[in-house]
């Protein structure tokens, strides 16, 4: 596996990643409806320009890309970040592919210039953050909105 910057050309790839993953490994925990409206803004026209505003990766397989992820100043500061848009395809998970995008984006100046880093966690992945070192922000362990769980880490 091998995992470099995101290019707008990977934009319809990355798209349908991130539509078979929530279609798949998240359908357990939400609503089809909700689930549908999440790719919708996760287009590819979408990721093109996320990918201006925040640092993006892919992580492939040979020639496929089997996840992404991204990171960004949080609301424009310098001293914290966060992470955006992490996607492993279901059969890459539990398979190291999601760790190494995780190290891959720590290791990203964003990452390295930050005292604090947040994630917006799914209810789906919320354990996979947590073995990664993210804990519940404010120790606030109930889902915002009963949709996802904000995790955060301290450098």
């Amino acid at each position: 596996m091998e995992i470099r910057p995101f290019d707008p050309e990977d934009a319809e790839e990355t798209a349908s990643v991130i539509a078979k993953t929530l279609r798949i490994s998240n359908s357990k925990d939400y609503p089809e409806q909700y689930i549908e409206t999440v790719i919708a803004s996760h287009s590819a026209d979408e990721l093109i320009k996320a990918s201006k505003e925040r640092h993006m990766y892919v992580i492939c397989d040979g020639d496929r890309i089997i996840g992404t992820g991204g990171i960004a100043g949080y609301w424009g500061s310098l001293t914290e970040s966060i992470l955006l848009t992490v996607f492993v395809l279901p059969e890459y998970q539990g398979k190291g592919a999601g760790r190494k995008l995780i190290e891959t984006l720590e290791k990203d100046e964003y990452f390295l210039r930050a005292r604090r880093i947040e994630i917006p966690a799914s209810l789906t992945a919320v354990g996979f953050y947590r073995k990664m070192g993210y804990d519940h922000k404010n120790g606030d362990t109930e889902p915002e909105d009963g949709l996802m769980y904000r995790l955060e880490k301290f450098r």
